[in-house]
């Protein structure tokens, strides 16, 4: 077995995973992953071949020392060789999620036009055109960060959590709360697909991300959901890497 750790620090939870080669063998996601829990699970689950890590948020050094000692070890930035060719202008500031998400996408519709959507704390449109080049594409506030916001910058508006809500007109302040969230997160999703339809031809559109499913069950059109997408992405690079070291 030639087994790999893929880590993802996101904004929300952090997901630990197990390849091997190109198979997803487990995940385990957490809310607060802790140095000791990380040791158990590399003692658990291991011995790996390899560990890549990409971090959206602050992470406890003191991961990357018990990564660094457990396998070859890969830390994800704007330097790290990716197998698609990053046109981004400020690389530098490019969320490791994003060019991870576009990489598992590109593995999976290779000579494809791809906008892959990252439905999460913040949702996010990204572009990888069929000759390989990642172009760019756009971040908006994902769902809870709405009803946050609307919270937080009214004096009366409560803070409610997400609910199943189908219909446009609220007859409550909650409903009106989720019809504005759930209706306006859909129009926004179908017109950025549109206005991407018309700028590329024969394109491929996939849905991920924590609310991916919820979204996809809303959109009610031809798109891929892949909830791994990141995680493929991650072991796409750090297998990059590997063959060519």
């Amino acid at each position: 077995m030639n087994k790999k750790l893929i880590i993802d620090f996101g904004n929300t939870l952090q997901k630990l995973a197990v390849f091997d080669g190109k198979n997803l063998l487990l995940k385990e996601l957490f809310q607060d992953l802790k140095p000791d829990t990380l040791i158990n699970f590399i003692e658990k689950n291991g011995p790996f071949q390899g560990i890549i890590l990409s971090s959206v948020s602050n992470h406890p050094l003191a991961l990357e020392k018990i990564l660094s000692r457990s396998g070859k070890f890969i830390l994800l930035n704007s330097q790290t060789p990716i197998p698609i060719k990053n046109l981004y202008q400020t690389p530098e500031s490019l969320g490791k999620d994003r060019i991870a998400a576009v990489t598992g996408a590109w593995s999976l519709f290779p000579g494809h036009n791809i906008l892959a959507i990252d439905a999460g704390t913040c949702i996010t449109y990204d572009i990888l055109t069929k000759n390989c080049e990642y172009l760019g594409g756009g971040i908006s506030p994902g769902i809870r960060m709405r009803f946050t916001a609307m919270h937080t910058f009214t004096g009366k508006l409560p803070l409610i959590e997400p609910d199943d809500f189908d219909g446009l007109i609220g007859r409550s302040t909650r409903e009106s709360l989720l019809s504005g969230v759930y209706n306006g997160v859909t129009a926004e999703i179908r017109e950025h697909i549109r206005l991407y339809h018309d700028k590329f031809d024969e394109l491929t559109v996939i849905i991920t991300g924590g609310d991916h499913q919820f979204l996809h069950n809303k959109l009610k059109i031809n798109i891929f959901a892949v909830p791994d997408l990141v995680l493929l992405g991650l072991n796409e690079i750090f297998d990059y890497n590997d063959h060519a070291s």
